[in-house]
Formats: structure tokens, sequence, C-alpha cells
């Protein structure tokens, strides 16, 4: 059943295809004949794939498909070495070490049409992604081997959301043209949020060619658009207007006095900037001497001092100035425009931005928690933050199938302190560098988790910096790994329904008659029950 249904929303999409006029109806037929005779999820996605090859838009990519061992049944298996406990009446989180395509798979026995949030930065670079690259994609992350990994992952992402969920996907500029033209195949465009500059640099980065580079890209798609509840920021709006007045311009605030200071404001240093300014009772200025206006000249304590702007500066920009006082006692300021983040919004701005966004400010996070730099570029725990915030409800599920580092982890862990019980499921490869000699999932994941959840390490160390200015987390977290059988394999004596753990997919203890359905009915490659299945149950059943 759970096959069929996954099928059956994959054949809804080519009909939304069609009805968005991207996909031709004759073709869109015998995609839909093809998938309907495949017993397969993983081939009904890339039948279905065939189906992004041309597109109103021009979108076009050359599939690589993922090479795949076609016999096998992958599964999750606990880590009992990671694993941990801190409360039985606590949340449990989970993280899977594995590739995230078969993670994906494992994760729609339980958590189809439940995921309230996703969040993913994929690689985009040349980045490794471990042994799979090696055979797959040689290492290099081109462009059509990015589209070609997302398009069947974000396939399985899609029916994992729920009716009203939310999916983020951060992505350089070099590629987000692209992957928003994949993100609108698999979700469609009328399912587009945003595509959010965020900034992570704002002082820009100089080595970037003609100009400084401060920011990226998230993308912002919902399952179905008409579902979709955002939050608002917490903000004490009285507080913020009261700082800013509005003029026919924008904001402005009281800034600086235009009379200079410091060494360089005595009237010798800077002649041309010494002049009279003429003031009217209604406060207007004029660079002219008129009747009954007062003249100010920038003197302090008796010393010819100068202004800050030269004369026509002053002219060309009389609308940004503010002249305070009376009976005779006048001073003018400049008025300060807001910057990025001076004047802050409830309802998020589509330029997202907050000094904590930094990368900096994520990798300092890492260290704090780990010790060292052992992970390039993590994201900073803020803006996950903010991200899960403005997107889902306090008992959301959050999942992050590219967890790197574990930020999403952390950060959905200092959220709930604000009375929430989101609950995280991670999943990272362990690739192995000469920094990570065990794995990311073992040298950092699974380590950071740990310690911000426990306030200490496996090996029951707790000398970190984090800890120094934080209380460990708590909760619970469940670690699986992604393991293999063939499908073949009661040749050998061996059956899927001895090694599969039916309580790691949110199922109580099954009978073994219930279990081998179970099996049958969410594993792919086991859906037809054979002989051999009914040997293991009278085997199973039989005392002794």
């Amino acid at each position: 059943m759970a096959l069929k249904n996954s099928i059956n929303e994959i054949l809804t999409d080519i009909e939304n295809r069609v009805s968005d006029k991207i996909l031709e109806p004759s073709n869109a037929a015998l995609l839909k004949k093809l998938i309907e005779n495949t017993a397969d999820l993983d081939e009904a996605i890339k039948i279905a794939e065939l189906g992004t090859t041309y597109k109103k838009t021009g979108f076009h990519f050359d599939k690589r498909l993922e090479k795949e061992k076609t016999d096998t049944i992958t599964y999750f298996k606990k880590n009992e070495k990671l694993s941990f406990e801190t409360d039985k009446n606590a949340l449990t989180h989970k993280l899977i070490i594995g590739d995230n395509y078969p993670a994906l798979l494992n994760l729609l026995v339980e958590y189809k049409n439940k995921i309230g949030v996703i969040y993913i930065d994929p690689p985009y670079g040349k980045d490794s992604m471990g042994e799979f690259a090696d055979t797959n994609y040689e290492n290099a992350i081109t462009r059509d081997n990015l589209l070609s990994m997302l398009y069947p992952r974000l396939v399985l992402a899609r029916q994992l959301l729920s009716d009203t969920g939310i999916i983020f996907c951060s992505i350089d500029d070099k590629n987000q043209a692209y992957v928003k033209g994949l993100f609108d195949d698999v979700f469609g465009e009328s399912n587009f949020i945003a595509n959010l500059p965020t900034i992570m640099n704002l002082k820009g980065n100089q080595d970037e060619f003609a100009f400084a580079g401060t920011h990226e890209y998230t993308l912002v798609f919902a399952k179905n658009k008409s579902g979709a509840v955002f939050n608002q920021f917490i903000l004490d709006e009285e507080k913020v207007l009261d700082e800013w007045q509005e003029d026919e311009i924008g904001y402005y605030k009281k800034g600086a006095n235009l009379k200079a200071t410091g060494v360089n404001a005595p009237r010798e240093k800077r002649p041309n900037l010494f002049y009279p300014i003429y003031v009217n009772d209604n406060n207007n200025l004029s660079l002219e001497p008129r009747e009954n206006c007062r003249k100010l000249l920038p003197i302090t304590n008796g010393q010819e001092m100068s202004w800050r702007w030269s004369k026509e500066k002053l002219q060309n920009e009389l609308s940004d100035v503010i002249v305070a006082g009376e009976n005779g006692d006048t001073t003018i300021y400049k008025k300060q425009r807001p910057g990025i983040d001076n004047l802050p919004s409830a309802k998020p701005k589509t330029l997202f931005y907050k000094p904590m966004y930094s990368s900096g400010n994520g990798t300092n996070q890492l260290v704090s928690v780990i010790g060292e730099k052992l992970f390039n570029n993590p994201k900073p725990t803020e803006l996950i933050k903010d991200l899960v915030f403005i997107s889902s409800a306090k008992n959301a599920i959050v999942l992050d199938f590219f967890a790197g580092s574990g930020t999403t982890g952390q950060a959905v862990l200092e959220l709930n302190k604000d009375g929430g019980g989101r609950q995280f499921i991670l999943c990272t490869n362990n690739e192995k560098t000469d920094t990570t000699p065990n794995g990311i999932a073992y040298d950092v994941s699974s380590k950071r988790l740990k310690r911000v959840m426990t306030g200490k390490c496996y090996d029951d160390t707790n000398n970190f910096k984090w800890l120094e200015r934080n209380k460990p987390l708590g909760d619970n977290l469940l670690v699986v790994d992604i393991e293999t059988i063939s499908d073949k394999a009661h040749q050998k004596g061996q059956m899927p329904f001895d090694v599969i753990d039916e309580t790691l997919y949110g199922t109580e203890k099954l009978s073994v008659k219930d279990k081998i359905e179970w099996v049958c009915d969410n594993f792919e490659k086991t859906t037809k029950q054979s002989e051999s299945d009914a040997d293991y149950l009278k085997r199973k059943e039989t005392p002794g």
C-alpha cells in the first residue's frame, strides 16, 4: 500500500505538468503507462524524471543516473555506540548516517506527509561527496550532476512534507537559477514563496571579481502554498517606531552634528568647509542671506571650526538634515538613514540579514563545541533558528538531509527553549578527510550533538568552550546507520525480516506474520511474498 500511494503521487505530479502545459499529453501518457507497470519507487522516480527534459521555460539538463545495487534492500540499524538517552520522557531526535537517498526512502515508512520543515544545504561546488562521488560524479559536482543528484531526493522530500510543509535550500549565485528551475518542476511554480538573498558577509569577499560578494541565496517553496502559514518575528514595535521618523524619502533619525569635531575640525585645516548657513523662524535652511534669517557659523567655544559637508553637498541634500533648537540656540544634524538591519520588521524581509548570520559566526560556534576547525563553512545556528521559527509550529518535525556538521540539530534544540517540542531528523554521510579520519558523522556531527545535549562528549570529557556560557540542551538521540541486505539473502539462510527492526520506524514490535506483511508493504523489492517467506513464517512459528 505504501509503495502504491507513493507511485500514485508521482502520477498526480505528471498530470499537473500536463495541466501546467509543461509536458505534452502524449508524452505524459507514455510516462504514466511506464510508471503504472513498475513495482519499484526508485524506478518510478527515474521514469518521471524524463518529463523534466523539455519545459516551457527551456529548463534542460543532461541526466546522470546514479549507480546502484539493484539486488539489495536498505534499512535502518541502530548505532548503539552513538545513541544516547538523557531522559526516557524527553524528545528523541534522530541522526542517520549514510547516503541520503536510501535514508529518504526509509523515512517515508514513518514520516510520509509528516515533516513540517526541510532545510538543505547541498554541495554546489567541487566539494567531496565521499565514496558515492568517487564512483558517480568523480568528486566534481558539475551542474548536471548537481541537478541529477537533487531531483530524486526532492521528489522524496516532497512526499515527506506535510500539506503545510515548507522547504528551504541554501544555494550559491552561480547555481540558484538552475536549482530554482528544478524546484519549480518538482514543487510547482505556483508553490514558490521566495528567493532570499541571504547576507553571510556584510563587508564582502574582496577576493571575488568585480564585486565584493556578500550573500548567497535561500530558496523557499511550499508543498501547497495555499495552506502555508508563516510566523513573524517578535518585535517591540513601539520601541522600533519611536527610534525612527519618516519623511518623503523614507525613515530617518537624528544623526551626528553637522558641525565637525576632532583634530581636523578647525577652520585652518579645512577652510573651504567654513561658510554661513541661514535659518529662518520655521527652521528652513538657505545658503543665501534672506530676510528674517539668522546666520549660523561652525564656531565652538569661540573657535572657528568647519562643517562636515561642503556647501555644494548641503545644497543638494537639504532634505537630509535636521534643524533643532529654539530661541536662537540652533543646531543642525545629519539625518541617519537606516542600514540593512537598522529598521527591523516583524514580517521577514526578502533581503535576509542579521549580523549573527555571518559565515564566520557559524565557524566560531562549531569550534566552541568541537574545539577545532574540522568542517568548512558551517551555517550559523541563528540563521536556521529563524528559518524554522518563521515557517513552522512549535511541535514541527524538522528534516535536514545534507546535515554536515549538525547545525540544524543544535538550532532546533536552542529554539525549543521557547517551550517548543520540535524534533530534528538529520542525515549525513560519513565522509573521511584528513581532519575527520573517522568520518564527518563520527568526528563532527554526533560529537556536536552529544556535547550540546548532554554537556559532555562520548569519552565523558567536558572541557569545551561552549559550556562556559551554556547549559546542556537535553533530549535523547537515536543514531542509525544505513545497512543493506540482498533481496536474495534467503538463499543463504538470511531474511530481511530478521534484520529490519520495525521499532526504528515508529512501529511497535510485531508478530512474525504481521512483520512479514509490514516489511513487504514498506520495503521495495520485497513487495511480493514468496515461498521462501512462507517457509520463514513456518520456521519461526514452529517451537524449538
